[in-house]
């Protein structure tokens, strides 16, 4: 008998509450998976990992203390790891929400929840107010000074000046509510932003999402938004490309932020409003955006509604990579979160799920993206929010609580606590860095409980792999490595999340690429390779 298990026989012998706790032995395995990592295989050229400032980062950012904003942006950016505890999850990307306007109208807005509302930069009067979105504008310095090296501004509607209802939800339907003569003042707008921001604060937009989930028509006063046909979008990526190409920026637009990835490959819906790939890369195509030197040559889309199970995942995904593919275009995800209700593949139900439960659930989307879409980036949807009406983490990363409670005043500086969603997400974000490639990692015997993807820095000299298992039992992993050109393994670190661990690190006695290495039961864990010249 393997000494792993006979360790765990030994263990039920003395009741020991954790195999671990017994002297001299290794951490002990209820089974074995092979696994083979070919460095030499690669796939996508990774972006980074990203989160959103929607909507309350503003309010803590302008109104909470130093002590809290700092901790916060620590948690998000830091890319330190202070005795074997990584301080943060070091995002590499930062999504920057150009507000509409309606904080400015108040209850006027008809957005009843203060902390939907958003902040404009633009004046009635056409001047320009760049105190606005102070605490936005706070978490944007932090993620520089940290290190996060991509930010990507985006816009949920046009300023409400410039809307036909002059509100910044819509009463257009599926059409879009930007003012039919206000398409270049839109891309006037947007570029006079961008210049700012290079210009006066340093940070250089690589890029601008002018349009979001243009296939829902945001008539629901609940927050700010509009619908787009394919044409609409067309126009305003004209005006906005000319707009960009005379001021000198290098920002590119990123289109069209589909709201799930079958709004990029088929016709859903709307026809006019779908098949978006097609219709916008395809040459000879009326919507044609590929002869627009600052448009992104990049399917950018939502992971929502396409998650419900592995097998769904799968399919999907794999016809977002072909059809990118096809048109030469790199696949961004650029938000998901916990949104439909009808999740029931291994997962207990919102009702009885805890923040682990969460964490795991989107630990398998985010593998989904990455190994079947080949996502060069991937973005969470709000990196802190209130824990409200029983949605516990699956908002958010952060937990922020006002002084006056959960339903309070939001602008009551309070306390906030990270939830596992934020450490599962940095398994990825704190290691998998800009310009590392996806290689291949193939289980023997794979299933929608356990799964891995791994990853090789530019120079060769640095390997991550990152598994998820989501079953009750503890997996060893034995490693066939190949296509390292002769460099072996120096070091053999594992940082695990789990119920009872935030990113916890282990060095790894005896480093060697084949050491046979045991991931907890329901736990996501980075092992990272480190290799000798």
């Amino acid at each position: 008998m393997h000494k792993k298990y006979i360790g765990f026989a030994l263990c039920l012998l003395t009741a020991c509450s954790d195999p671990a706790e017994l002297p001299d032995t290794e951490p002990v395995a209820d089974l074995a998976k092979e696994v083979t990592i070919k460095v030499d295989k690669q796939f996508q050229t990774m972006e980074g990992f990203a989160a959103s400032d929607c909507w309350v980062p503003n309010y803590v950012g302008t109104y909470w203390s130093d002590t809290e904003k700092e901790s916060i942006a620590k948690l998000l950016f830091s890319q330190s790891v202070a005795n074997g505890k990584p301080e943060g999850i070091g995002l590499s990307m930062w999504r920057f929400n150009l507000g509409g306007g309606t904080a400015e109208q108040g209850d006027a807005s008809g957005i009843a929840d203060r902390t939907r509302r958003a902040e404009c930069f633009l004046n009635a009067d056409g001047s320009y107010n760049w105190d606005r979105q102070a605490g936005q504008q706070y978490f944007l310095q932090k993620a520089k000074q940290y290190g996060c090296e991509r930010f990507v501004m985006f816009s949920n509607t046009p300023p409400v000046y410039y809307t036909q209802n002059g509100k910044g939800y819509s009463s257009s339907g599926s059409f879009s509510n930007l003012k039919g003569d206000s398409y270049g003042a839109y891309a006037s707008y947007i570029t006079r932003v961008l210049t700012y921001f290079k210009e006066q604060k340093g940070i250089d937009f690589a890029l601008v999402s002018p349009v979001n989930e243009p296939q829902y028509n945001w008539g629901d006063p609940s927050q700010e938004g509009s619908g787009w046909k394919n044409a609409e979008i067309k126009q305003l990526a004209g005006q906005l490309d000319a707009s960009l190409t005379s001021s000198g920026l290098s920002t590119k637009q990123l289109l069209p932020e589909a709201a799930d990835w079958n709004y990029l490959v088929s016709v859903k819906g709307d026809a006019e409003r779908s098949n978006q790939l097609d219709d916008f890369f395809s040459n000879g195509s009326a919507n044609y955006l590929g002869d627009l030197p600052s448009v992104a040559k990049v399917a950018a889309g939502h992971s929502y509604w396409t998650d419900g199970s592995f097998a769904e995942m799968q399919q999907i995904r794999q016809s977002v990579q072909a059809k990118a593919a096809a048109h030469s275009l790199q696949v961004y995800q650029t938000e998901w979160s916990m949104l439909g209700d009808y999740y029931n593949e291994n997962y207990p139900g919102h009702d009885k799920a805890g923040y682990m439960d969460i964490a795991l659930y989107m630990a398998k989307v985010i593998h989904a993206d990455m190994v079947y879409a080949s996502a060069s980036s991937w973005s969470f949807w709000t990196s802190m929010d209130l824990e409200r009406w029983g949605h516990k983490s699956r908002f958010l990363l952060i937990s922020v609580t006002p002084a006056d409670g959960v339903y309070g005043d939001i602008r009551n500086s309070g306390t906030h606590e990270s939830r596992k969603n934020l450490w599962v997400l940095g398994n990825y974000s704190l290691f998998v860095r800009p310009g590392f490639k996806r290689v291949s990692l193939d289980i023997a015997n794979a299933s929608s409980l356990f799964m891995g993807s791994a990853y090789v820095a530019p120079d060769g000299k640095r390997l991550v792999a990152v598994y998820t298992n989501i079953s009750d039992k503890r997996i060893a992993v034995n490693t066939a490595l190949s296509g390292v050109n002769g460099k072996t393994v120096s070091s053999v670190k594992m940082y695990t999340t789990s119920q009872t661990s935030d990113l916890q690190e282990e060095v790894v006695a005896g480093a060697s690429a084949d050491k046979q290495l045991v991931i907890p039961a329901r736990a996501v864990v980075t092992i990272v390779y480190d290799f000798n010249n």
